[in-house]
């Protein structure tokens, strides 16, 4: 069986409270052995620290993430840098951004995403970025910090334009359940000209649902639909590129 990661999937959030054994032996079953857990904000890094503790192949990363910036003090930012200095086993800072669509105010997010990426800088770690309608200001926080170990865009969903100047950065691109929409017609043909050794796969479960199951709650078992439709897509051998996938995750996040 090939094995397979998810490399973003939300393991802590309530949506898991009832069956997180089942959900994780229904994705082991499938072949999906490892799975990346972003933290998205102070209040639920413990989770994601214990799940890590508690749970053979589950890896963590810590982030502040826009969407959760109502909650945001700095003193989030001193915990961060503790968290991080500790070590826990965190393998990335994330999932953090910039987006329009949140009300929080975007100065804000700028200044808060700067210092994340300052964090990610200093502790010589990956990142995992949520970006939504902000891509040139992120872009060019990326070109300003410098990242020396990049990170991934997480759901990625644009053009092949979008993804290369991500990749010129070091980057990754997280390939999720949007590839599985007809409709997504300028991401699908993205996906199937970039550089395979540059895509990850990802559910962001329990978000981001595939095609025909729309209103139900995602998880990690599903990459193996989103690895099919990006077989189909780049007409290239379903292992080649869940090796290719995998070996990517591990120079990213666990080199």
């Amino acid at each position: 069986m090939i094995e397979l990661i998810d490399s973003h999937c939300h393991l802590d959030f309530v949506d898991f409270n009832d069956d997180l054994i089942a959900v994780l032996n229904r994705a082991r079953d499938k072949g999906v052995k490892h799975f990346l857990v972003p933290g998205i904000s102070a209040k639920n890094w413990q989770a994601v620290l214990a799940l890590a503790n508690q749970h053979e192949g589950v890896y963590p990363a810590l982030g502040i993430h826009p969407y959760f910036l109502a909650d945001f003090d700095d003193s989030h930012l001193q915990l961060l840098d503790a968290h991080l200095a500790a070590g826990k086993g965190i393998v990335a800072v994330g999932e953090f951004g910039l987006d329009k669509a949140v009300g929080f105010p975007f100065e804000q997010q700028l200044q808060i995403c700067k210092q994340q990426l300052l964090l990610a800088k200093h502790y010589d770690l990956p990142v995992i970025l949520h970006c939504r309608k902000a891509h040139n200001e992120l872009i060019q926080l990326l070109q300003l910090v410098k990242l020396p170990r990049g990170g991934v865009l997480h759901g990625f969903s644009g053009s092949s334009q979008l993804g290369m100047q991500y990749i010129k950065l070091g980057f990754k691109l997280g390939i999720g359940g949007v590839i599985t929409y007809p409709r997504a017609v300028k991401t699908r043909q993205a996906v199937s000209e970039l550089p395979l050794t540059s895509l990850l796969l990802e559910t962001d479960s329990p978000d981001m649902p595939i095609l025909g199951y729309q209103g139900q709650r995602n998880e990690p078992a599903n990459i193996t639909e989103v690895l099919q439709i990006l077989t189909k897509l780049r007409r290239e051998p379903e292992e080649l590129i869940a090796k290719a996938s995998f070996s990517s995750f591990v120079e990213l996040f666990l080199s």
